[in-house]
């Protein structure tokens, strides 16, 4: 059996959520009949409602269960612009960065291409941080202009971590709504959506050992939003559709254990990720760790290997039975340097030259011992191969 360490790709579902899933998707019943069948499936619906809101530190009315992350994502952000433009037509700017998984860029760039949008890429630093002041500045001259800012809680490709707090009270003096990608951090640091100031998040459930094809979209109960999908009214109106119940019990389930163990599975994973860090460096010379040990995503460890091509990597470590990525699984198979490095100033060839390890629940001390053992040989054969330019 090999190695995976790709954990922020997709983690396998955990064998108690599977029994759930399985045991609802055997319930016969729609959820919005009002026979006994269906308000049965509709009673296991608000139950996992109810679970997943104390999981994100939310209302149990300000969860929307969604297909996923990319279309909460989609539906936060297009909805929160439809609605601030019909508010105010002047309100068309969007500030995010460049470093946003591609369900956050790939909408804006859709609303300015279709929609009047403008963006507003903010600046990122070399360990992935915005500059606030700046920020502050900005929105002091451009404030009346702008929709809505979206900035993710942590980075999916090199792990590190925004203050989103910081964000939302700057926004909150001049009244504007603030979204954020919390998909790559749910169930690694704590999530409390109350205390964040945000307007909308975006979680899902294969980041956490639920199933694949199920989400959720927290919106405020302050927060106004223009609905994408129209037909029977389901979930507060702003995403109509038969609801998924077995899903949404899974979901629910595999988050309250997430959460439930963090504190002690982040310290774990946090001390495996550090011994691989300390590994690779003794290992290889070529090895460049992406910012900084601290503000970090503890399972995560971001490498950039100096004249080394990331996809070569990848093939090589396959092919000793070892799954690491190059950066966002959404993004394997397309050809091109990281955006997520380019847009922290990196050089292509450095954005090219990148390797994601990131750790999960099944992660043992031994799979670290395998993938360093497997290293060498695989960085010095990307080293004869060469980076692409």
């Amino acid at each position: 059996m090999g190695i995976y360490l790709d954990y922020a790709a997709t983690t396998p579902i955990r064998d108690e959520v599977l029994e759930s899933y399985v045991h609802y998707l055997k319930e016969l019943g729609n959820p919005s009949s009002v026979h006994t069948s269906g308000q049965a499936v509709r009673k296991a619906l608000e139950e996992a409602r109810e679970s997943l809101a104390q999981s994100l530190g939310c209302h149990r009315s300000e969860i929307i269960f969604t297909s996923g992350g990319t279309e909460s994502n989609n539906t936060a952000i297009k909805g929160l612009y439809w609605q601030r433009k019909e508010e105010d037509a002047k309100r068309n700017l969007i500030i995010t960065a460049g470093t946003e998984h591609h369900a956050v860029i790939d909408p804006i760039e859709w609303l300015e291409k279709h929609d009047g949008a403008e963006i507003i890429w903010l600046p990122i630093d070399e360990f992935g941080q915005i500059d606030l002041v700046g920020l502050a500045t900005l929105l002091t001259q451009i404030q009346e202009r702008v929709a809505l800012i979206t900035l993710m809680w942590a980075n999916n490709e090199t792990g590190l971590i925004f203050d989103i707090k910081a964000v939302t009270s700057l926004a909150s003096r001049f009244g504007i709504p603030v979204h954020s990608d919390a998909v790559a951090a749910f169930g690694h640091i704590p999530i409390g959506f109350a205390d964040s100031g945000l307007a909308t998040l975006a979680v899902s459930a294969h980041k956490v050992g639920g199933p694949i094809g199920v989400g959720a979209m927290v919106v405020s109960r302050q927060t106004k939003l223009v609905s994408l999908i129209h037909g029977g009214g389901q979930e507060r109106g702003l995403r109509s559709g038969t609801m998924n119940a077995p899903a949404a019990k899974a979901f629910a389930h595999a988050a309250e254990i997430a959460v439930r163990e963090l504190p002690d599975e982040a310290k774990r994973l946090a001390e495996l990720r550090d011994y691989l860090v300390q590994g690779v460096h003794r290992l290889t010379d070529v090895a460049r760790f992406t910012g900084t040990i601290e503000n970090r995503l503890p399972n995560n460890a971001h490498f950039i290997f100096e004249g080394c091509s990331g996809d070569s990597l990848l093939f090589l470590l396959d092919q000793q039975g070892i799954s690491v990525s190059t950066g966002s699984a959404c993004q394997a198979g397309v050809n091109g340097p990281s955006h997520v490095l380019i847009a922290m100033g990196r050089s292509q060839a450095d954005a090219n030259g990148c390797i994601r390890v990131t750790l999960g629940n099944k992660t043992t001390r031994e799979d670290i011992d395998g993938f360093l053992a497997a290293l060498p040989a695989a960085v010095n054969a990307a080293l004869k191969a060469g980076v692409q330019k």
